[in-house]
């Protein structure tokens, strides 16, 4: 059974210091949000309040009409899955998965029998069967982690919650075990919140996005959401690269040291703005018309794109380009670039 997880204004400090500055957010049942924010933004803190862990100094956590406060943590049935695995040395992987299972009331608690079948499932779920009898130090770090999603699993948890749960783990098999979760997730259908600072793991995995800065709740929306229609400056810049252009618009035109150089705009943003934009919404042309003077200054491999490094007059950083074509221009040429999209800030 999942639930919806409601959470209404919470406000959280430590010793001065405001964690968390009046953060609601609503999660449907069966979903998938990431948590996603530098150190520091809050985002750990508040998976910790929707666990039980730590409680607020103002606002609520609801289960659907539950309000946790008056809930117990056995009571709240939260499946808890931590970076560095916290798996119990000198238990084997079965032991691990069933600890939640043998630690209940002997009321509560499921036979023998039923605890073994719980545990051979949900190997086989993690795709680990037949390693019931290793301990963990017999295992990869990947593997670990799946353990430790099975122990979670195990309870039957009404919420999943993850902290930074591949953070410990390698490039490839954090990438590997992305794909794995989405698949399961699909599977079990838990509704989860994890806890990235890793902007592509959440854009890959998440169906939304909560973004936290200084414990403020930036912006949340689906991933294209988030990343094609920024809602400020900060969610602009940490999702993804972009560059920055302090322009003046009048009318519908953006202008860069009194040259026009993107049309289109809403009309309501005259005055002083700051433009941003993707390095893939540049692109070198052989048009004068508002496109932008500079010279190439560095080419370098990103990945499977090539970029180029433009020095322009006015700018004191320069504007980093992807170059889409198997022709790239010379170091020292000069070259005009010209801007397919971009988001406007106002500046004071």
């Amino acid at each position: 059974m999942t639930v919806a997880v409601t959470i209404e204004a919470i406000d959280k400090r430590f010793l001065g210091f405001q964690a968390l500055r009046n953060v609601s957010l609503d999660i449907q049942p069966g979903e998938l949000v990431a948590l996603l924010g530098p150190s520091g933004s809050g985002k750990t803190t508040l998976l910790r309040l929707i666990a039980g862990l730590e409680q607020a100094d103002g606002g609520r956590v609801l289960f659907g009409e539950t309000d946790t406060r008056d809930l117990s943590l056995r009571d709240r049935r939260i499946g808890f899955v931590f970076q560095h695995y916290a798996l119990f040395k000198t238990m084997t992987v079965a032991e691990n998965i069933a600890f939640g299972l043998r630690s209940r009331p002997l009321a509560q608690r499921p036979s023998n029998a039923e605890i073994s079948r719980r545990v051979k499932d949900l190997l086989d779920l993690v795709q680990l069967p037949g390693l019931e009898k290793r301990y963990p130090s017999q295992l990869s770090g990947g593997q670990r982690q799946r353990v430790a999603l099975a122990r979670a699993l195990a309870i039957e948890p009404q919420v999943l919650l993850l902290d930074e749960p591949f953070g410990a783990l390698d490039a490839r098999i954090r990438k590997d075990l992305r794909a794995w979760l989405r698949e399961l997730h699909g599977r079990t259908g838990h509704t989860t919140l994890f806890v990235t600072h890793d902007q592509e793991e959440a854009l890959e995995l998440a169906d939304r996005v909560a973004i936290l800065h200084e414990g403020r709740l930036e912006q949340v929306g689906t991933p294209d959401d988030v990343y094609d229609h920024p809602a400020s400056p900060f969610v602009c810049e940490f999702l993804g690269e972009a560059n920055r252009l302090d322009v003046r618009i009048v009318g519908s035109q953006a202008f860069f040291d009194d040259r026009p150089v993107l049309g289109g705009l809403s009309q309501n943003q005259g005055g002083a703005a700051s433009l941003y934009v993707r390095p893939h919404h540049l692109k070198i042309v052989d048009e004068v018309p508002l496109s932008i003077p500079g010279v190439v200054e560095q080419i370098r491999r990103t990945g499977a794109l090539r970029r180029a490094e433009i020095a322009v007059a006015g700018l004191a950083k320069r504007l980093d380009l992807d170059l889409t074509s198997e022709v790239a221009p010379a170091i020292g040429e000069r070259v005009r670039v010209k801007i397919s999209q971009a988001t406007a800030f106002a500046r004071p």
